[in-house]
């Protein structure tokens, strides 16, 4: 690169201050000047002034101003996903640097699907916690899509979705397989089925998982090369509420089989099993980069590829 440019792109990068980003941000997110005032406790003016020496510093328009607010311009759209994870990444030293204070040695954040908190962390991580007892996990569930999109973004350094989900230039490892089952009620019609077809559910009413689910989202493709549509009766936010709607009558429920086994005691249901090849799943590790993980990222992520049998030691 030309070392004048470099001197110039230093020079502007050490003029790009915190607060600013952060009224940028609050600018975008509310739509006009004096709600992100009123939200930051900070003067119209005065916020008006940073965005103006923004739009200077950078030589670039960040919003087209019009009646109705202000939208972004392509260089705004490009300096909000900057700003977002430039804002986290300080929040994350602010954390950090206040467990290590706290005596706390590490910090691992994790992304994860419904169905890796359901049915797998809580038998792997308690291995890993006995032997880094002073390490503190930030562990959220998101939609499998979200997962990935979050690791993108830099929200976490480890994730664990859906291997059907499109992970781009992420690094990924095998995690764990489970099999989607059908739940009904002991006295449904297809309570006495040991196993059945997906296209044998189709004429009951389904009770679905939240619309961005990778589970939700597969039955609705199963339905539609099977050339038929889900009857979705009611969508609910989680493997409890489907075990909970099933028992109540709404419905048929799709789910996993382990996370069956776990919520379903004492609820009169039974699990069905599918024929369909698609009921196979395979749940993944993703990450953006193994090299410039933290150490303690690194660990978590070499205990969860470790074998079932030695994630628990």
């Amino acid at each position: 690169m030309n070392s004048k440019l470099t001197r110039s792109t230093a020079h502007l990068a050490r003029r790009i201050d915190l607060t600013t980003l952060q009224l940028f941000v609050a600018v975008c997110e509310e739509g006009n000047l004096t709600r992100a005032s009123q939200r930051e406790a900070i003067a119209p003016s005065a916020v008006s002034k940073r965005l103006h020496d923004l739009e200077e510093l950078f030589q670039v328009a960040l919003f087209d101003r019009q009646p109705s607010g202000m939208a972004l311009t392509s260089a705004g759209e490009s300096l909000l996903h900057h700003a977002r994870v430039t804002l986290l990444n300080v929040e994350k030293i602010a954390v950090d640097m206040t467990d290590f204070a706290q005596g706390v040695r590490g910090h691992v954040r994790m992304l994860a699907n419904l169905s890796s908190i359901v049915e797998f962390l809580p038998d792997d991580l308690p291995g890993f916690f006995r032997t880094h007892s002073l390490v503190r996990l930030d562990l959220q569930e998101r939609p499998s899509a979200e997962v990935v999109r979050g690791i993108e973004e830099g929200a976490a350094e480890l994730g664990i979705c859906s291997a059907d989900v499109g992970t781009r230039g992420l690094t990924r490892h095998a995690y764990r397989n489970d099999r989607l089952v059908i739940v009904v009620p002991q006295r449904h019609p297809l309570a006495a089925c040991c196993e059945i077809s997906f296209s044998d559910t189709l004429d009951y009413d389904h009770v679905g998982l939240f619309a961005t689910s990778s589970i939700y989202l597969r039955s609705q493709i199963a339905a539609q090369q099977l050339g038929k549509s889900l009857r979705l009766r009611v969508h609910v936010p989680g493997f409890d509420a489907v075990c909970r709607m099933v028992q109540a009558g709404m419905g048929v429920g799709l789910m996993p089989d382990r996370a069956f086994e776990v919520l379903s005691g004492g609820m009169k249901l039974r699990a069905i099993r599918l024929r369909d090849e698609w009921a196979n799943r395979e749940l993944t590790l993703v990450a953006r980069d193994q090299a410039g993980m933290s150490p303690i990222s690194r660990l978590m992520l070499e205990h969860l590829r470790r074998p079932m049998s030695q994630r628990s030691h």
